[in-house]
């Protein structure tokens, strides 16, 4: 919602996705910008490429394309009922990331211009306790979007990996738990679009956090274990 807004401001021509239709509308209402609007799921492969089909004919090839899309929530292997919620956030933080690329890549390649930039999170830096579907899909999201910004390099297309820290917003209220340099997502929104005009390759933000990811990078793995085995963890259930 907030990089809408900061695009919207600028006068950019939005195509927006999010599954409930009625927020949509709302948040389209309040934006100074031309919006096309897609209520949809983004693990949805068909109606995600219907969408990027309907946008280019309505607005051309987009300049920016960006995978916000994501969900988390607390899991454990050993419970055969949250199977359902490891889906749902694969589903939903990789298999939406590579749907809502998809439509575009190639129109962008054959362009030599564009932006295909995925919100991933410093979550996938290391694995947490208590956090395995989460921190996995955004490992992985970062891995995927490092594979594509190899296969699209010289092309004119750059790909951009933003790794997050903590953002208010109304997922990250639900943690019980300390949320070190937790970020108002205006701030947030800001930085990310500061990123995203330069082609960052990828970027962790706020800067302390970023040093924190660093440090995490090569903590050892015995030391890891021991400091994070009792992290805060994040409600189980579906979202």
């Amino acid at each position: 919602m907030a990089l809408a807004q900061q695009y919207a401001q600028r006068g950019a021509t939005l195509g927006l996705v999010a599954r409930r239709g009625e927020a949509l509308q709302a948040l389209a209402a309040d934006l100074p910008a031309t919006c096309h609007l897609y209520p949809l799921d983004v693990a949805d492969e068909t109606a995600m490429a219907a969408a990027g089909q309907d946008f280019t004919q309505r607005a051309g090839i987009p300049d920016i394309v960006i995978a916000n899309a994501g969900v988390s929530v607390g899991t454990l292997t050993e419970a055969a009922e949250d199977l359902p919620a490891f889906r749902r956030v694969f589903d939903t933080n990789v298999m939406g990331m590579v749907h809502t690329f998809l439509p575009f890549v190639a129109a962008m390649r054959q362009a030599e211009s564009g932006r295909l930039v995925g919100i991933a999170s410093v979550a996938g830096i290391r694995g947490l306790p208590g956090a395995g579907a989460y921190c996995a899909s955004k490992a992985a999201a970062i891995a995927y979007l490092e594979s594509l910004r190899v296969e699209l390099r010289g092309s004119g297309v750059k790909v951009v990996t933003l790794a997050p820290g903590y953002i208010a917003t109304p997922m990250t209220d639900k943690n019980p738990y300390p949320m070190p340099f937790l970020m108002p997502v205006e701030d947030a929104a800001r930085s990310m679009m500061r990123h995203i005009e330069r082609g960052s390759r990828f970027a962790v933000m706020p800067w302390p956090m970023s040093v924190v990811a660093s440090l995490l990078k090569i903590l050892p793995r015995p030391l890891f274990d021991a400091l994070f085995a009792h992290a805060g963890r994040k409600p189980r259930g579906l979202p």
